[in-house]
């Protein structure tokens, strides 16, 4: 904050001063210019020292700094003020200015770059397209101006040659749309310094300035020594890039001229011939055109009248430099033509409100103090006219709006001055005017004398005539005006020969006929015949103050914002402080007078909405919103608890606070409060995000409450229609496709898909006859264990379990009576295998209480017989072939090879084997798992107990034959299978 600076940079604001003098002033200034610290309020106005150095303090750091903060939060500097018109601007959609002011050198220039660096940077953050082509349009348009407007003097490396005005137009967002540039008063000559051998070469031109007449010593007629110029070599080049085809506009050759009797030649064509050739038109029209004027008599008829040699050099140098004034406004309307805002309608776009940047020539004292000299401190009078109204005018009328009482201060007002120089009929310029329009050889020494006759009682002029003791000024040649800042004594030499319009009608023709179509756009006056151009121009001086009365009058229709520059010496030192040159600007822009008028009412005012808003944190009484009858009466409240009544007035809609001290003690308060209020607030607002992102939680919950709630009665009405009619289906719905059930669900529908699965085999079931239920549930026990796991097994076919009974059915009824079983699970004929290698035809016969091995050669007599429980287990193969190992707990394993039947070679019997012993719920637990072990697929060995060696092992059958291999294992033989 500006008022938290440090006391070893001085007083940030001179309206903190102890005591206002000159001294204290200065002073003040010297300290902060040799701390670096180069910008000083008055209020709101910024004085800003040249610190003929870069400074680190306009980067994008310093930018966010200032964005959007009050004038006084942050230490002075152009952004603020920058800030501040475009706040005023965008709040109360109202145009703002801001005018920059100074001598030649203070730095005017530079200020009006940074100020438009600042805006440029503050607007339009989504950078749109056309708002960025904007920007970049006004911004590098100083560069192509400087480069043609600006020129190096004795004073200052880079002098604005010309006045600038730039209106800045925004839409109601606040972002730039365009622009409108004028230009006022361009010195017009120019020496072309900067540019390579071949360019100046293929322009005629040479680098040594000696050798042309305008920028020779003593020979220029509108230009001396003092005042040579050249393009700025940085901006030349930058210029070059895009707009070398235009400098071939604004070389001049050198023409001289001789008397030849009556008439004048011109001396040597060379220089015509250049001419002709970069203006792109023909020598004998130049020549005509430099040597005759055309002129048309009260009949209507038309006659050529020959120069005299001064005519003659009076009419080359006007061609000279309107050239290179007709190209400066060329360009500067090019670039209107780009940057103006068109077919802007405001019932559609808003509001445009406009921001203006005036950067002018400062006031000028010379030696030699001509015309140029003349108009441009006139413009500097009405511009301190204007301060003098919108600062200290408006200051006092304020007070007398708001009902204010305070003391007047008096101050130098420079109408009286304004009026000495511009009033109708009475004013030098319009002396100068009368004189230019007399008939007749008027010389410059007459006209001083009509104005020494005019003017012989003003106090702000004067003349050796008027005061022959004051051997400063000569003899009909200088008369002095009393300015503002200070007494200047100018020549009247060239007076009325520059404020003269010698451009004849002859030179605007010849350039409009030109071949170049950029010569003919620049001259559309040329179009024009001698007998259509019928009224005389007017004068330089009477163009000039029109400008500035309209410039005047443009930007007191606006908020107006100051920068005042000052030059801390003649050196371009960045360490040289003359108080006796920055002493004389500070007097001459009044700003003691500013500060004394701030001091002496109330050094700062603000409406009551805005006080109360910025302060009320810092009272009990009005945070967070106060409960009273009005914002004024809030306001007291503030100020009462602060212990301030006797230091401020309360007028009709603000608060006038006398003493800066107590504004710098509530910021004080409120900068210790914002902390803590932020903190405050973060809770708050943390609590409240809490707070709604656990109504957002509960409310998402909710919603996927219903939605899954929605799901499942969608999951249930989906399988209720798809499963409506599976009882009249042949299939009972077996081939239905199940709705894919949500996540939720997914134990669900498996549980439901089981139940179906159950619910169908049961419809399946009940119709199958009672005499088929044996063979179903040995098919069913059989496929538990089988599936997946074994080729083919036999479920396709109807299982018959007892293929031998009928052969021997005498002795299978004495074996029944004999056992006692009570019915036969299955029996074949097999092939068995032991442990050495041999094997024979065997029956197998397997009852519900023993496993019975036949001889079927001895008519089917029983060789071996075991109980069915002591079986463990049975493995098989998961082959086609018929092995079969049964697993006895008392002896050795029993090798089989089932015979397929001699009607039905390809019939597999294993399957029906397991089924049906399955069946009788003999085997254990462990004996169904060794059984599932063994019929895994893809294994070709199974597992069995035997004693003895392993061998060779070859299985006949009628189908074929079988050969395998024993290999010992830890606990027994492994029975390796061949491939099927």
């Amino acid at each position: 904050m500006a008022e938290l600076e440090g006391l070893e940079f001085g007083k940030s604001d001179f309206v903190l001063l102890d005591e206002v003098t000159m001294e204290q002033f200065m002073e003040n200034l010297k300290l902060r210019f040799g701390k670096g610290r180069i910008y000083t309020y008055i209020g709101e106005v910024v004085v800003s020292v040249n610190p003929y150095r870069q400074m680190d303090i306009y980067g994008k750091d310093s930018i966010e700094a200032y964005r959007g903060r009050e004038l006084h939060e942050n230490p002075p500097h152009l952004y603020a003020v920058s800030d501040a018109a475009y706040k005023d601007m965008k709040r109360r959609a109202k145009d703002t200015c801001i005018v920059i002011s100074g001598e030649s050198g203070a730095g005017k220039t530079e200020a009006s770059k940074y100020i438009m660096q600042y805006i440029a940077a503050i607007t339009d953050p989504s950078q749109r397209t056309e708002v960025e082509s904007v920007k970049n349009v006004l911004l590098k348009s100083n560069c192509v101006l400087e480069a043609f407007g600006n020129a190096k003097t004795n004073r200052n490396d880079n002098s604005s040659r010309f006045g600038k005005y730039m209106d800045i137009n925004f839409n109601f967002n606040g972002d730039p749309t365009g622009g409108h540039i004028n230009n006022y008063l361009l010195e017009k000559v120019r020496l072309l310094y900067g540019g390579s051998n071949v360019m100046l070469e293929s322009l005629h031109l040479q680098n040594n300035p000696a050798l042309y007449v305008y920028t020779r010593e003593g020979a220029a007629p509108f230009y001396n020594v003092s005042q040579m110029i050249s393009l700025h070599i940085n901006d030349f080049k930058t210029c070059l890039e895009t707009n070398c085809h235009l400098f071939s506009l604004i070389c001049q050759g050198n023409i001289e001229f001789e008397r030849n009797g009556e008439s004048v030649q011109i001396i040597g064509l060379e220089a015509v011939t250049h001419i002709a050739e970069l203006t792109a038109t023909d020598p004998e029209s130049i020549c005509k055109s430099l040597l005759y004027r055309t002129v048309a008599t009260g009949g209507g008829d038309v006659i050529k009248k020959g120069h005299t040699k001064e005519d003659a050099w009076f009419g080359r140098d006007a061609f000279a430099k309107a050239l290179y004034e007709r190209l400066f406004g060329w360009i500067v309307s090019r670039i209107n033509s780009i940057i103006e805002v068109k077919d802007y309608n405001p019932l559609l776009h808003g509001k445009n409100t406009v921001i203006g940047v005036l950067d002018i020539y400062g006031f000028e004292i010379f030696d030699n103090n001509s015309f140029e000299q003349f108009c441009i401190n006139y413009c500097n009078e009405k511009l301190q006219q204007l301060f003098i109204e919108l600062i200290l005018l408006q200051e006092q009328r304020e007070y007398q709006r708001e009902g204010i009482t305070w003391q007047h201060i008096d101050y130098f007002n420079n109408n009286i001055i304004v009026d000495l120089m511009e009033q109708p009929h009475k004013g030098i310029i319009s002396i100068l005017d009368e004189a230019c329009l007399t008939v007749g050889r008027v010389t410059d020494t007459v006209c001083l004398e009509s104005m020494n006759t005019k003017l012989s009682q003003h106090p702000h002029y004067t003349s050796r005539k008027l005061n022959p003791t004051d051997k400063s000024m000569d003899f009909q040649k200088h008369f002095r005006v009393r300015h503002y800042a200070g007494d200047v004594t100018y020549s009247v030499e060239g007076f009325l020969d520059k404020n003269k319009d010698l451009l004849f009608q002859d030179f605007k023709r010849l350039m409009y006929n030109s071949a170049n179509p950029v010569l003919k756009d620049m001259w559309p006056d040329g179009k024009l015949s001698i007998t259509e151009v019928t009224k005389r121009p007017l004068t330089a001086a009477s163009l000039f103050k029109n400008s500035i009365v309209a410039l005047v009058d443009k930007l007191g229709c606006k908020e107006p914002y100051y920068v005042r520059c000052i030059k801390p010496n003649e050196m371009k030192s960045s360490v040289l402080f003359d108080d006796a040159r920055c002493q004389h600007q500070v007097a001459y822009l009044g700003l003691l007078e500013n500060v004394m008028v701030r001091r002496a009412g109330f050094a700062y005012r603000q409406p009551y909405a805005r006080f109360l808003q910025r302060y009320k944190m810092t009272c009990e009484y009005t945070w967070p919103n106060h409960l009273m009858a009005s914002d004024r009466d809030a306001v007291e409240a503030i100020v009462n608890q602060h212990g301030f009544q006797d230091d401020v007035a309360y007028g009709l809609t603000k608060l006038f606070v006398r003493a800066p001290q107590c504004l710098f003690t509530l910021e004080q308060e409120r900068a210790d409060l914002i902390p803590i209020l932020v903190l405050f607030l973060q809770k708050v607002w943390r609590g409240a995000l809490a707070r709604r992102r656990c109504r957002r939680m509960r409310a998402a919950f909710a919603i996927m409450g219903f939605y899954k709630l929605y799901k499942v009665k969608s999951h249930f009405w989906a399988v209720a229609a798809s499963f409506a009619n599976v009882r009249t289906m042949a299939d009972y719905g077996r081939n239905v496709e199940w709705p894919r059930p949500p996540a939720v669900l997914f134990r669900f529908h498996h549980i439901t898909k089981t139940l179906h699965r159950r619910w169908w085999a049961r419809q399946v079931v009940k119709n199958i006859p009672p005499s088929d239920m044996l063979e179903v549930r040995a098919k069913v026990a059989a496929l538990t264990v089988l599936i997946g796991k074994r080729k083919d097994w036999g479920p396709s076919r109807a299982w018959e379990r007892d293929y031998l009974s009928s052969s021997f059915i005498r002795m299978s009824k004495d074996l029944k009576n004999k056992d006692e079983y009570s019915q036969v699970l299955f029996s074949c004929l097999c092939r068995k295998v032991n442990r050495f290698n041999k094997s024979t035809d065997r029956g197998l016969l397997v009852t519900d209480k023993y496993v019975y091995k036949l001889e079927p050669k001895k008519q089917y007599k029983v060789l071996k017989r075991f109980p069915l429980d002591s079986i463990t287990g049975i493995s098989v193969t998961a082959g086609t072939d018929q092995m079969v190992a049964l697993h006895v707990s008392s002896q050795d394993d029993i090798l089989l090879h089932l015979h397929r039947g001699e009607l039905f070679p390809d019939q597999d019997r294993v399957g029906e084997l397991l089924g049906v012993m399955l069946q009788t719920d003999c085997l254990t637990t462990s004996s169904r798992c060794q059984v599932h072990y063994h019929t895994k697929v893809c294994r070709k060995a199974l597992k069995i107990n035997m004693r003895g060696k392993p061998r060779s092992v070859t299985v006949e059958t009628k189908q074929g034959q079988i050969n395998a291999d024993f290999k010992k294992s830890r606990d027994g033989f492994i029975l390796l299978m061949p491939a099927n």
